[in-house]
């Protein structure tokens, strides 16, 4: 294993394979149970070497850290923030694989004219030295994306929306509807296909990322009216939108390698454990466990469906056959009060 995979693995980004350290492979769901209450709208979540989270809320731009037995502490709130009235505000947390040396932290939010990645850093107490990295992603109500997360490569990765101008997509020139792959200092990473910070791109609304063992990325994003996708993220490649929704026949475009009605899913966050991608879904209002095998996803089977609302974030928990789960009730769709939302831990059995 390279050193860079161990760093993932030790973030919580990537699960060993089989024969390491991680329980067998092909569990499932065997029990649910709450470690947190009291949130508004929690939105993404990150691990600290110590096994503790670091999880942000949209709308109060507040991050707070959470520790395995419950224990929930307001360590600061992030300038510079500013609500869409929608799906924007404070997005995505990814704590750095060097956070014992440099303790940085990074986010993505939407600000006054743009959305942006930024850097922080985190000491153990507060958070402090606001540094912009990326800036100038369009930004609208909604399709913001705002998914964080470092790869297995050492490169941090970000989903940006389409921001309802689906020609975006499709515009190599343009940092929205992609997926992003950078340094961090926020610079274009080595080996990107374009020379630029753009990754992959045709992608509407993208919310998930993961990889699998073998460095594969996995991605989830909301489709329009017709279908919501998983896709098998490869550099330089072109996922469709607005050209096409789910599959499709026309040159040049990467079919999804799952594709689900958008009642069903909605998806948000996505995370591989044991075998599978696990993925959020929000109006689905179901956690979706999709078993892999190289680059096939096998048949989806729903958990959970319509017992807990909107399920916003999962993640695999670091050294533990378990993932954390959240919901996001209290949003604009939820329509339940401040304070609703839970987070919950899913063990896997």
């Amino acid at each position: 294993m390279g050193a860079a995979a161990a760093t993932a693995i030790a973030a919580g980004l990537l699960v060993a394979a089989p024969g390491t350290t991680n329980a067998a492979v092909d569990s499932v769901p065997s029990g649910i149970r709450t470690i947190s209450s009291g949130w508004t709208i929690p939105w993404g979540l990150s691990w600290l070497p110590d096994g503790s989270a670091l999880l942000t809320e949209r709308d109060s731009f507040k991050v707070f850290r959470l520790t395995r037995s419950g224990d929930k502490t307001e360590i600061g709130t992030v300038p510079n923030v500013e609500t869409t009235g929608g799906e924007g505000g404070l997005l995505g947390i990814a704590v750095s694989p060097d956070w014992d040396s440099d303790h940085h932290i990074y986010l993505m939010h939407s600000a006054s004219r743009d959305n942006r990645i930024v850097r922080m850093t985190y000491d153990g107490s507060s958070l402090g030295d606001y540094t912009a990295l990326v800036t100038g992603i369009k930004k609208n109500r909604y399709h913001n994306g705002g998914r964080i997360k470092f790869g297995p490569d050492g490169y941090l990765y970000a989903t940006t929306g389409d921001a309802q101008s689906a020609g975006l997509a499709q515009d190599k020139n343009s940092l929205n509807g992609k997926i992003l792959r950078m340094t961090t200092d926020g610079e274009p990473a080595p080996g990107n296909p374009f020379g630029t910070l753009v990754y992959s791109l045709g992608h509407r609304n993208p919310q998930g990322l993961t990889w699998d063992p073998d460095g594969r990325l996995w991605e989830a994003e909301f489709g329009s009216s017709k279908y919501d996708e998983l896709n098998l993220i490869e550099p330089g490649k072109n996922y469709g939108w607005p050209v096409c929704e789910g599959e499709c026949s026309t040159s040049g475009m990467t079919n999804p390698k799952r594709q689900w009605p958008v009642s069903e899913a909605s998806p948000s966050a996505v995370t591989y454990a044991d075998g599978a991608i696990y993925m959020a879904a929000l109006r689905g209002q179901r956690l979706w466990r999709i078993p892999v095998d190289g680059s096939h996803a096998g048949d989806p089977k729903a958990y959970y469906v319509n017992d807990y609302g909107r399920l916003r974030t999962v993640e695999k928990v670091p050294g533990s056959n378990a993932l954390w789960l959240s919901t996001t009730n209290a949003d604009n769709n939820g329509r339940q009060p401040d304070g609703a939302d839970k987070v919950f831990q899913v063990d896997l059995g």
